[in-house]
């Protein structure tokens, strides 16, 4: 006779003390994460502005996005700008910097990777050296070498002119890539069996980059999709870099996201329905290139 499968009630009962300890978390996650999560997507089918009861609308709100709001169509280009351009880029140099400093020795690779790491831990500190950099005037860094230099014979506004806004909010959330995808690949490269590359040597491996990536991409397969799924989340939701820089809402829109827009709708206009409808495909969106991301890094493993 085959032995009686364990049912899941069964398994969580002799499993109760684990279960016990997770409690204080999946109490959390339930009411931080999960239940907010399942109110945004009923209130997207209302109109609701904590004021009065919500109303269903249906879809309206959804139709609006792209039928009726202009800007909207603006903050999806800017946040998909952000998420094909910003996303990869930042992907590869963190990936090549850790890379290149992961032979270092221990001492060295932590003072350098201390230095790498700054720019995301900085905080207000970083806008203000930003701000004085592009600042509009004569005074601000960038326009002043340019005038000193004879390129310019007037300030440009950098962070007001919509021609180079988007530009420059790039530039910084370059800058800000440094992060947690970064110590991920860093601790990937410290951990791909050094033995396997003797091997690959005996394999016909001839130098670093064909160790790389016959050996080190497939055995870092895991760090890599982490560190994707991080970059795709810091990407679709680009914000605090737009408004602290070009302000909120920036000149002609022209800085605004898709989560900027959310904060326009739900914390100034109040319009918390529309707000939501946004937040939900904003959430679809990540999940679509999340799961396209994996599967690319997943045959780049294979």
């Amino acid at each position: 006779m085959k032995p009686k499968k364990e049912t899941t009630i069964e398994l969580m009962i002799q499993k109760k003390t684990s279960y016990f300890m997770m409690l204080p978390y999946l109490i959390f996650f339930l009411i931080f994460t999960i239940l907010p999560v399942i109110l945004s997507v009923v209130l997207s089918f209302t109109d609701y502005d904590m004021v009065q009861k919500p109303l269903f609308i249906g879809f309206e709100n959804y139709l609006q996005m792209f039928l009726n709001d202009e800007y909207f169509i603006v903050a999806l280009k800017n946040t998909l700008v952000f998420a094909i351009v910003v996303g990869p880029l930042s992907y590869i140099i963190c990936f090549i910097i850790a890379w290149m400093i992961s032979d270092l020795k221990p001492m060295m690779r932590a003072v350098v990777t201390s230095l790498f790491y700054i720019p995301t831990i900085v905080g207000a500190a970083g806008w203000n050296v930003w701000k004085l950099l592009f600042s509009s005037d004569e005074y601000g860094f960038v326009n002043g070498i340019l005038m000193h230099w004879g390129f310019l014979s007037q300030p440009i506004g950098w962070l007001t002119d919509e021609k180079y806004i988007m530009p420059i909010l790039i530039i910084v959330q370059l800058w800000l890539s440094m992060g947690i995808s970064f110590l991920t690949f860093i601790a990937g490269f410290q951990n791909v069996d050094k033995t396997l590359y003797e091997a690959g040597m005996m394999d016909g491996v001839k130098n670093r980059f064909q160790e790389l990536w016959y050996i080190t991409i497939p055995s870092m397969a895991n760090q890599m999709i982490f560190g994707a799924v991080m970059q795709i989340v810091a990407c679709f939701t680009v914000a605090e870099v737009s408004v602290q820089l070009a302000g909120l809402p920036s000149t002609g829109y022209a800085g605004e996201t898709i989560v900027t827009h959310i904060m326009d709708y739900g914390n100034l206009r109040f319009e918390f329905g529309y707000a939501c409808a946004m937040a939900v495909l904003l959430v679809f969106m990540m999940q679509y290139f999340k799961k396209l991301t994996s599967w690319l890094i997943g045959k780049m493993g294979h």
